[in-house]
């Protein structure tokens, strides 16, 4: 063995020793596709307090007229206290909360701080009034016209509808989910549309809600079309969590109509690995058969995911199914939510462990919204140190602080000259 080689198993083996901590922990850290035993034996008792069938299970349709509403079911289901039932009727009256019987088997009953019926099961903390902003994006005064929200220069978002498969407890739209499912009409989508025909600088469209894919194919392709039909704009995307709360939705008939719509773009919102399952595997690997991009937009939220070894654990799986991890969002300070509120250290602890310590694919963006619609705005570790008339200092993602030359940039057309002329 020369010398270079014992240098390079040195090097291998600190590197090792780097993800040891990761190494010891991520078995332990539960995923829907390791505990699909035991989501299947909850989805038998659903089905038997529900009277359904596993025909009536594969349906969205089914899915979504059958969503849990009731305290009362529910507790046939969960193991609930006298308290949280009371809890969860007090909080019913202020804010809306429906879960689809899919995403209910998630929930481990016996636990309850289980991060999944966080995010799903009303608690009594949402009542809490400190906070009293609903709207803290400001969304009301980035509505030109229709349904649309507008936040930049060359894009923009319509609100098709209120309605979700699942309404989630750290929803930043809670304002707008009232106690009645509502589709936006045509003649406010049609105002939406023509918006985006009149400002040409517009490219890339955003349909969201609520959850857009809550709308029937017939509706939501005569949306897509006719902002198809608008030749400056280069591509639409759709935001739905659905491929998490109820990925049935993602049906062959669904993947035959968008995929005549290219370029189409889905980022969805997994937040905790519990939420790939077998079948929301399938959904992704459907879309992404189909040509559609999936990129995901995660929540920072405590007690669900403030943890680096289970983000961690969380970015690999989704790229398992075809999913890339596209943003962590800080999550806003909206009324009824703060009890999710992180601080800005555990995102950026988050981040630090991530880069360098796994592959840049698994490494999505940490954003925080500004307030009242001021835009997104990436927060970064601190990587540059210092600056040179010819060199930067930098820190590298194990600590190491290193000089790096800093060339400044030619004339390159002088360079060329130099070689022709």
């Amino acid at each position: 063995m020369n010398e270079n080689n014992k240098v390079s198993l040195e090097r291998a083996s600190q590197l090792k020793s780097r993800i040891e901590d990761y190494i010891k922990i991520k078995d332990t850290i539960p995923t829907g596709i390791k505990n699909e035993e035991s989501i299947q034996y909850r989805k038998r008792k659903i089905l038997d307090v529900l009277n359904a069938t596993e025909k009536d299970w594969d349906d969205y349709k089914w899915q979504l007229s059958n969503r849990i509403t009731d305290v009362d079911i529910l507790s046939k289901i969960l193991n609930l206290t006298e308290k949280e039932v009371q809890n969860i009727k007090s909080v019913q009256s202020k804010f809306r909360w429906a879960i689809s019987p899919y995403y209910l088997s998630l929930i481990d009953p016996s636990d309850p701080y289980d991060a999944i019926k966080l995010m799903s099961i009303p608690s009594s903390v949402e009542l809490d009034e400190s906070i009293s902003d609903l709207d803290p994006m400001g969304e009301e005064f980035t509505n030109p016209a229709g349904s649309i929200t507008r936040r930049y220069p060359d894009r923009l978002i319509i609100n098709v509808t209120n309605e979700c498969a699942m309404y989630c407890r750290h929803c930043q739209r809670r304002r707008n989910i009232g106690q009645e499912d509502c589709q936006k009409s045509k003649e406010v989508l049609s105002e939406s549309i023509n918006y985006i025909k009149e400002n040409t600088e517009i490219r890339d469209v955003l349909i969201t809600g609520g959850d857009p894919l809550t709308l029937n194919d017939d509706m939501l392709e005569w949306i897509i079309s006719e902002i198809r039909k608008i030749e400056h704009v280069d591509y639409i995307r759709l935001g739905s969590r659905t491929l998490v709360t109820m990925p049935q939705r993602i049906t062959d008939e669904f993947c035959n109509m968008i995929k005549k719509y290219h370029p189409i773009y889905i980022n969805t919102h997994f937040n905790h690995p519990m939420e790939i399952t077998k079948e929301t595997k399938e959904a992704c690997e459907k879309l992404a058969n189909n040509g559609v991009p999936l990129g995901n937009q995660a929540v920072l939220l405590n007690g669900v995911n403030n943890d680096k070894y289970l983000m961690r654990c969380l970015n690999h799986e989704l790229l398992k199914i075809r999913v890339k991890p596209y943003y962590i969002f800080h999550s806003k300070h909206v009324k009824g939510t703060t009890h999710f509120n992180t601080s800005v250290d555990e995102g950026m602890e988050i981040m630090e462990y991530l880069r360098g310590y796994t592959s840049g694919m698994a490494i999505p963006t940490y954003i925080i919204n500004a307030p009242k619609g001021k835009g997104k705005t990436p927060l970064l570790p601190q990587y540059l140190i210092s600056k040179g008339s010819d060199y930067i200092m930098i820190r590298t993602w194990e600590g190491e602080v290193v000089k790096v030359e800093d060339n400044k940039s030619v004339n390159i057309k002088d360079v060329i000259d130099k070689n022709i002329i």
